[in-house]
């Protein structure tokens, strides 16, 4: 991979103007970002330009345009981008076949891109290797690797990504701990935080503000200091290990597996430059941030933000943030109103117009963790697009990846033959087709998923 970095590194001293495109999702925005600050210090002309996704009509605008130099920045890859002079910087599944040589891709060099590097970690490879300074974006990388749950696994980042730890912890920019693994250790109140616990699950808990609220007074833990409600980090060692032993007691009791239970702590990472108490300060909530600005159509102020700005862009992003989370949860509630229709080797459910096409993908994720569905099979989510099309999202388990899931796979084979595209990874997956084939798309992708899974 290094030398493959060099390569491109070479190409991007050799230039002068470079016109960056990359993906409209957290690891997207911070793999730009990581682009952009390189670029910035090299004194490069550049721009940045957010997609859904890489097709011929993104292609045909890029060479009417003709730029001096495109990077593609996490969307994937494919032959037609030879037309162009390009260097690519991507983690999803690709072969030699259909990627060129100006390629920087973990799968190209025996590596599992949904683990071990994410799309901002190929990225920063570059940025690294054009300037060994740009050591202190190592945590912009882990951000990006947060964002496409590469921690999730194993509760930890695994492969290159430790690398990209140790040049962050070498900056003084990232550090990282065991801690809970539930999502708004810095910035929700304990009880909202156990509220919307999920991967595991708290049985009687989740999903249930009285319940998670009386958890903590029989555990005379003070929800608030003076007027201030608690969050994770002010707790005491004590308290924590007090919910930590209870969760595990109730998960045991309900019959689910030691292993389970084990997920309930992990590595988390820390930005050491950072306000503390802020999004900004764990990983994990600041790529939430990030998704929130790109699915929502204003990813420049996530780049903004990963590139220093803490005013107007950090303020407008924190907004986004707040509709995101509203329409999440409205989203979830639509999904389950509308139905979850479950088949002999996955379940789907249709939001028509309900759902934004830019966020059923992480919706489908949630649903995998609801108690009224199963983890036992993949969720596949539809949502219409504003042009006319249908997005097709699909999210699996380690479990089902372990007994042979792959939905890039699946996703990119049930699509071509309805004349669409997809691709991704083996645990989580995204497609678009013509309206109207969606029956078709799923009888095809259930035959693949027999053949994955039998």
């Amino acid at each position: 991979m290094f030398n493959r970095a060099k390569q491109l590194a070479a190409q991007i001293i050799r230039a002068t103007d470079v016109h960056i495109v990359t993906h409209i999702d957290a690891d997207g925005v911070a793999a730009g970002a990581i682009a952009a600050s390189a670029l910035r210090r090299m004194g490069k002309e550049y721009s940045v330009q957010f997609i859904k996704q890489l097709d011929e009509f993104v292609i045909q605008d890029l060479l009417d345009k003709n730029p001096e130099l495109v990077w593609f920045t996490d969307l994937g890859s494919n032959n037609e981008v030879s037309k162009l002079n390009h260097i690519v910087t991507d983690h999803h599944h690709c072969t030699p076949e259909n990627c060129t040589p100006s390629t920087l891709n973990p799968h190209l060099f025996g590596l599992d891109g949904s683990i071990e590097i994410s799309g901002a970690g190929a990225t920063y490879l570059v940025a690294k290797t054009v300037d060994e300074n740009n050591i202190d974006l190592a945590s912009l990388a882990v951000v990006g690797a947060c964002g496409d749950l590469q921690d999730r696994k194993h509760c930890r980042l695994m492969g290159v990504n430790r690398s990209l730890l140790e040049d962050g912890g070498k900056a003084k920019t990232i550090s990282w701990q065991i801690d809970v693994q539930y999502f708004g250790r810095e910035t929700r109140p304990v009880y909202k935080l156990l509220q919307y616990a999920t991967d595991p699950l708290i049985p009687g808990v989740t999903g249930r503000e009285e319940a998670s609220i009386s958890l903590l007074i029989d555990l005379e833990i003070p929800l608030k200091d003076g007027d201030n409600w608690r969050r994770w980090i002010d707790l005491t060692k004590d308290e924590k290990r007090r919910i930590l032993s209870t969760i595990t007691k109730m998960l045991l009791q309900k019959g689910f597996s030691s292993v389970l239970a084990r997920r309930l702590i992990g590595e988390v990472y820390v930005l050491t430059q950072e306000e503390e108490g802020t999004e900004l300060h764990d990983a994990k909530e600041y790529a939430t941030l990030l998704n929130a600005t790109a699915r929502y159509g204003n990813p420049e102020f996530g780049l903004k933000v990963c590139m220093g700005d803490r005013e107007v862009a950090l303020r407008e992003a924190r907004s986004l943030l707040k509709t995101h989370r509203h329409n999440l949860l409205e989203g979830i509630q639509f999904a389950k109103e509308e139905g979850v229709v479950k088949r002999k080797y996955f379940q789907y459910f249709h939001a028509g117009e309900g759902i934004r096409d830019t966020i059923v993908g992480i919706i489908t994720g949630m649903l995998l963790n609801e108690e009224e569905t199963t983890a036992d099979l993949p969720m596949i989510g539809f949502a219409a697009t504003d042009d006319g099309r249908i997005k097709v999202s699909a999210r699996g388990t380690k479990r089902l990846v372990n007994k042979g899931l792959n939905l890039s796979v699946a996703l990119r084979k049930a699509a071509e033959k309805v004349g669409g595209i997809g691709g991704g990874h083996d645990i989580a997956a995204g497609a678009t087709i013509p309206k109207g084939n969606e029956n078709e798309f799923l009888e095809i992708l259930e035959k693949e998923l027999e053949t994955q899974l039998s």
